[in-house]
């Protein structure tokens, strides 16, 4: 099996730097793309990084790429690739998705048809398996993904399984919540860190204070839940339970935290206890049922980060009106504190009754919104002689 593996980690448009950062801190060189972030490593990168990166979507093994016009040279491409290298004789290799954009192949069935017929070929001829008779897929699973961009071809692995926003700690959840990883990439694109006091006044089911206490204290994010790769069998089990260990000794527990979520439904703050148990962080948040309007605090330089009812959440015009004015009011008079708010509303502005210091465009799921950004004014210390 292979020693040395390209990856790309795929990422929501406007995270990708995000997650460039995240895997240039665990000792990666890469490079940003659109919506990806391509980079070299071993199987110990391969376990490392669906464990610790916090905003990516998934961890892939780029197979190869190649020029692909016909499904004739689609077919030489794939079958030319070093699959004995992945594939091991009795595997599942479901080819579970292939895209097409602005290629001369788009009949997106048939590339996944042909890709597979390909595959099996390949492994017929390294097996030593007469034609005829189909290879038997009873193994772990190896899910192949194909895209094609402008003609070229390229052929994935995914190790993940399950996207890496599926922390496991998550056991109920409100309407349209945030999704994990974008609530961890907010948090690295604000100015919060761990000494400051952080509020999330709509906090739903929880997910920003508990991504928040979870980042403070460095704990792994895939800590509690397993993946794809773990089947494999060239990746060895005694390293992954080691990166394990080394994640779990890497835990924080020598720091104090003031991290506050309100919720003006009562059901939501319960379930928001529920997940910040599950994830280990539940002494380190005070969830409280509270609406908005009712936000007091004389704390300094603190964070608010907010995803309030917007778009398909609250359909209802008037209230999201009514809701951003009273959010203005109430935090205007936190001049120190830094306000990050995510919404689709292209109003936001005029509604909360402040231009934003900064504005930044991105996708949650396959909805437009910003990230409006408020610095607060910063409070010169006063140092005694």
């Amino acid at each position: 099996m292979k020693e040395r593996f390209t990856f790309i980690a795929t990422a929501a448009a406007g995270l990708e730097a995000v997650v460039g950062r995240e895997i240039r801190e665990l000792g990666y060189d890469c490079q940003v793309e659109n919506g990806r972030v391509r980079f070299e490593g071993d199987i110990i990168a391969l376990i490392r990084t669906n464990l610790w990166l916090r905003s990516a979507d998934r961890i892939k093994i780029v197979v190869g790429s190649f020029k692909a016009k016909t499904f004739e040279e689609l077919f030489q491409g794939v079958f030319a690739l070093d699959w004995q290298e992945y594939l091991p004789l009795g595997c599942k290799f479901p080819i579970s998705k292939a895209k097409c954009v602005k290629s001369t192949l788009h009949n997106e069935p048939s590339v996944q048809a042909i890709s597979k017929k390909a595959v099996v070929k390949k492994l017929q001829k390294h097996f030593s398996r007469p034609e005829g008779v189909p290879l038997q897929e009873v193994g772990a699973e190896f899910k192949i993904e194909v895209s094609i961009l402008k003609d070229v071809a390229t052929v994935l692995i995914d190790t993940t399984g399950s996207s890496l926003f599926k922390r496991g700690y998550r056991a109920e959840k409100g309407g349209a919540p945030i999704k994990e990883n974008m609530a961890a990439a907010i948090l690295q694109l604000s100015n919060w860190y761990p000494d400051k006091p952080f509020i999330d006044p709509t906090c739903g089911s929880g997910t920003f204070c508990i991504e928040a206490a979870m980042l403070a204290r460095n704990i792994a994010p895939g800590l509690k839940r397993s993946f794809a790769f773990e089947e494999w069998n060239w990746v060895d089990a005694t390293l992954i339970e080691q990166e394990r260990e080394a994640a779990r000794a890497a835990i924080r527990s020598d720091i104090e935290l003031d991290i506050s979520g309100f919720d003006i439904d009562g059901r939501m703050i319960e379930i928001a206890k529920k997940n910040a148990t599950e994830a280990g962080v539940a002494k380190d948040i005070a969830f409280k049922q509270m609406r908005l309007q009712d936000l007091r605090t004389d704390k300094i330089n603190g964070v608010i980060v907010s995803n309030p009812p917007y778009g398909e959440r609250l359909l209802d015009d008037d209230a999201i009106v009514k809701l951003y004015s009273e959010m203005g009011q109430t935090f205007e008079p936190l001049k120190t504190w830094s306000k990050f708010i995510l919404t689709s509303d292209e109003q936001f502005e005029s509604r909360y009754g402040q231009q934003a210091d900064k504005k930044r465009k991105l996708y949650n799921g396959t909805l437009k919104v910003d990230l409006y950004q408020f610095f607060g004014q910063r409070v010169k210390r006063i140092v005694k002689e």
